[in-house]
C-alpha cells in the first residue's frame, strides 16, 4: 500500500467522521455555504491588509483561513446528501457563494498590490478575477448546450490550491501567472470543445431531417 492511499483513507475517514457529526447536529448546508463565504471574506480583509513588514505574515494567516474556509466548501455536499437536504436551490446557492467566495480572495490580493503601488499586479490580478469567472461561465453556458462541458484544467479546487500555496510560502507572483494563463487557456479550450459539440449535432440533425 502507498503511502498517497495511505494518506487518502486516513483523509476519508476524518472527513466522514466530521460530515457524520455535522450530520447529527442537522445543520443548513446553506448554512455551510455561507459560512465559507465568511471565512473567504476574513483571507480577503488579510490579504488586503498586509503590507509591509508585516506582508509574509498576513500572507500565511490568510493560507491558513483559506484552509478553513475550503473545509466548510468541502463538507456541505456531503452533508446535504448525508441529512437528505439535497435541492435545486441549494446547488444554486452553492455555485453563486463559490463565484462571490474567489472574487473575495482576488479582491483582497487586489487592495494588497494597489497598496503596494505595484500596478502591473493589480492589471494581473484583474486578468486572474476575468479568467476565473469565465471559467465557470463557460462550463455552465455549454452545459446547458451539449449537457457536459469538464474539459480543460484550471478549475476552482486547483485555483484555491494554488492561491494557499501561493499565501503560505509566500509566492503570490507566479501563482498569479499561472492562474492567468491557464485559466484563460482552459476557456479557450471550452470554447471549441462546445463549438465541435454543437457542430456535430447540428450536423447529426440535419443528416436526420
Amino acid at each position: 500500500m502507498s503511502w498517497t492511499s495511505v494518506v487518502g483513507r486516513v483523509c476519508g475517514n476524518v472527513l466522514y467522521r466530521v460530515v457524520r457529526g455535522l450530520s447529527l447536529t442537522r445543520i443548513s448546508p446553506n448554512l455551510l455555504t455561507f459560512l465559507g463565504l465568511v471565512i473567504s471574506i476574513t483571507a480577503a480583509v488579510l490579504f488586503g491588509l498586509a503590507t509591509g513588514d508585516y506582508q509574509r505574515k498576513f500572507f500565511l494567516y490568510a493560507g491558513l483561513v483559506m484552509i478553513a474556509a475550503a473545509f466548510f466548501d468541502l463538507v456541505d455536499g456531503p452533508v446535504a446528501r448525508a441529512t437528505n437536504q439535497v435541492t435545486q436551490f441549494g446547488a444554486f446557492f452553492d455555485s453563486v457563494i463559490d463565484r462571490y467566495s474567489d472574487l473575495a480572495v482576488f479582491f483582497g490580493l487586489l487592495v494588497y498590490y494597489a497598496r503596494a503601488n505595484r500596478f502591473f499586479y493589480v492589471v494581473m490580478v484583474g486578468i486572474v478575477m476575468t479568467g476565473s469567472v469565465m471559467v465557470s461561465y463557460t462550463r455552465a453556458r455549454a452545459e446547458s448546450l451539449i449537457g457536459t462541458c469538464r474539459v480543460g484544467f484550471m478549475e476552482r479546487p486547483e485555483r484555491l490550491v494554488l492561491v494557499m500555496i501561493g499565501a503560505l510560502f509566500n509566492r503570490m507572483a507566479p501563482v498569479l501567472w499561472i492562474i492567468a494563463v491557464l485559466s484563460n487557456i482552459t476557456v479557450v479550450h471550452r470554447i471549441i470543445y462546445t463549438y465541435q459539440r454543437t457542430k456535430t449535432s447540428q450536423q447529426a440533425r440535419v443528416g436526420t431531417t
